[in-house]
């Protein structure tokens, strides 16, 4: 073996013996992380920014924020006052709430995916199969069949059946979750605003019987229909009936 001259090397302008150390550090961890089935520290840095880039789609598609979004939002204009909460509070109280519902799925995700693959124990595709797993159940628990049946057939798959649910491939899960999510969300709007379609009700007949025709209706349903919300702390209410109407 020739040996080599760091001061040589330094002189020359060549690469000094500690760079050719750490070189070789590298790759031998590299190969070690190969040999291991985990995905070296490059790799796993270029899957993370990825994942970030495509975080809003993954919020919106395979997550409870597009009905719990959806159903605020339906309860500030059943209200009749379009600009409060802000559209910033409305998304912030959306995020946490899919955040709290989604915890569950989370840890579940941490102990049989995650942690075993940071341990050695998961190759990456095993563990991304884990994780895909545990997350697939979660949107089966909360799509209906209709649409599992409509996009099986879509795919040109047969239609699944109770029980074998979980070997429908993703193309067919996501989309149906989402239309499911979003027909779910329009239901629970229809019944938030009826109650406040009623006050409208009332106060136009009370008006038009009084003969007081230049008065909007509006102007007086508004502060009742904010009076009642406050009074049966509606927040509350929706905020409730939105994480419980997850199965997680």
């Amino acid at each position: 073996m020739i040996a080599i001259n760091p001061t040589y090397l330094a002189a020359e302008g060549s690469t000094p013996a500690f760079a050719v150390d750490d070189l070789s550090a590298g790759l031998d961890g590299v190969v070690r992380a190969a040999s291991e089935g985990r995905l070296s520290t490059a790799v796993e840095i270029a899957v993370v920014l990825t994942a970030l880039s495509l975080l809003p789609a993954i919020l919106v598609t395979i997550t409870s924020f597009t009905r719990i979004v959806i159903v605020l939002s339906f309860v500030r204009r059943a209200i009749g006052v379009n600009e409060l909460p802000p559209n910033p509070v409305i998304l912030g109280l959306s995020l946490f709430l899919t955040a709290f519902v989604m915890a569950p799925v989370a840890e579940r995700i941490h102990q049989k995916a995650w942690a075993p693959y940071q341990a050695g124990e998961l190759e990456a595709a095993v563990a991304g199969e884990a994780a895909w797993t545990e997350l697939r159940g979660f949107l089966l628990a909360n799509t209906r069949q209709a649409e599992l049946e409509l996009f099986s057939d879509l795919a040109k798959l047969p239609p699944p059946e109770p029980g074998v649910e979980q070997e429908l491939p993703a193309r067919v899960v996501v989309p149906a979750f989402v239309l499911s999510e979003l027909k779910t969300a329009f239901q629970m709007g229809f019944l938030i605003f009826l109650p406040f379609l009623v006050i409208d009700l009332v106060v136009s007949s009370i008006l038009l019987s009084m003969g007081m025709f230049m008065l909007p209706p509006v102007m007086i349903s508004t502060p009742l229909k904010i009076l009642l919300f406050v009074l049966v702390d509606g927040w509350r209410l929706v905020c409730e009936s939105l994480v419980t109407s997850f199965a997680t």
